[in-house]
């Protein structure tokens, strides 16, 4: 039998987890993104996403359907979801539910998933490219 291990924290947490795999700045995802070199894939809920509107070209996958979206194995899996090797970028409001949703597809097998420093905030700050949010997926 394994001896439990003590309980961390959310902080210690976050910090174990992003020393797992390299996060990306916003212009670096958007590069990649642009290259085909990487699917941006945003997690924030929907007042979010009507209140500050969306990445032109992300998937957006509630956080609580991620690993069934992105499991290339899985019967639900999103189109995007072509592959073990897939570059995955996720992007949440400000950084650190992305950093958890990563980690958790990794465990997944999606090894070069990881997630955008800052968040949405942080792409939007940069000036990169946001569109509305008609409030069913798609810009408007």
């Amino acid at each position: 039998m394994s001896t439990p291990q003590p309980p961390v924290g959310i902080d210690e947490l976050l910090e174990r987890v992003r020393r797992g795999y390299e996060r990306v700045e916003a212009r670096e995802a958007h590069a990649a993104a642009r290259a085909g070199d990487a699917l941006l894939v945003d997690i924030r809920y929907a007042a979010l996403r009507t209140r500050d509107g969306l990445i032109p070209g992300a998937l957006v996958v509630e956080r609580n359907e991620l690993e069934w979206r992105l499991d290339p194995l899985g019967s639900h899996r999103a189109p995007e979801a072509t592959g073990h090797d897939l570059r995955v970028v996720v992007v949440c409001n400000e950084g650190y539910a992305s950093s958890l949703a990563a980690a958790s597809l990794h465990r997944l097998g999606l090894l070069r998933a990881t997630d955008l420093v800052g968040g949405f905030q942080a792409w939007r700050s940069a000036g990169l490219p946001v569109t509305p949010w008609d409030g069913r997926g798609q810009p408007s």
